[in-house]
């Protein structure tokens, strides 16, 4: 039985990893966006309002699509001074309860009520209120997807704990900070 929630956690890890290196071409774009904004307003008193506005999105995107990629490398933040020198079965236990009662609940949670902003920004297609500014439910749908995203990968780490704890599955590698 817990094969099959081990394949199905590195299924979820699959798609993670491969959204996750996707989205970090969205800060090469974001970059881009904002130098070539930030140029046309300098020498050519052109900036634009949508193309800032983009940037925002895609600020968001790679935060919140990012999210379930940087849990599935360990880099969200933690007090790893006190976690490094726990023994991996100690870790996995804090981990399962965590992902149990913190991260599972409140990703689900905001996932589910970040949906119907995003469907009312559809149904009414709502628009930004600034002069030459972009569709607003693309960026709202960020939300859903994101917790979502989120969710599942916690999803994945509480089965890679379970499996820690029952011997069917080796403990994840513990990287520094710096290296996530």
């Amino acid at each position: 039985m817990i094969d099959a929630f081990l394949a199905l956690s590195r299924l979820i890890d699959r798609m993670n990893e491969a959204i996750g290196r996707f989205v970090m071409w969205g800060v090469l774009v974001a970059t881009l966006v904002a130098t070539g904004n930030a140029l046309a307003k300098h020498f050519f008193g052109q900036g634009s309002n949508a193309w800032l506005e983009a940037q925002w999105y895609l600020f968001g995107a790679i935060f919140l699509l990012g999210a379930g990629y940087t849990l599935r490398h360990n880099g969200h933040v933690r007090i790893d001074v006190i976690h490094q020198h726990l023994s991996a079965r100690t870790r996995a236990w804090i981990d399962l309860a965590g992902g149990l009662l913190f991260l599972l609940p409140f990703a689900g949670l905001l996932a589910w009520l970040s949906w119907p902003l995003f469907a009312e920004s559809w149904r009414i297609q709502e628009m930004s209120p600034d002069a030459g500014g972009l569709v607003r439910w693309p960026v709202k749908l960020l939300l859903p997807l994101g917790f979502g995203l989120l969710f599942l990968q916690g999803v994945s780490e509480v089965i890679k704990r379970i499996g820690v704890l029952t011997g069917s599955h080796a403990a994840p590698e513990e990287k520094p900070v710096e290296e996530v």
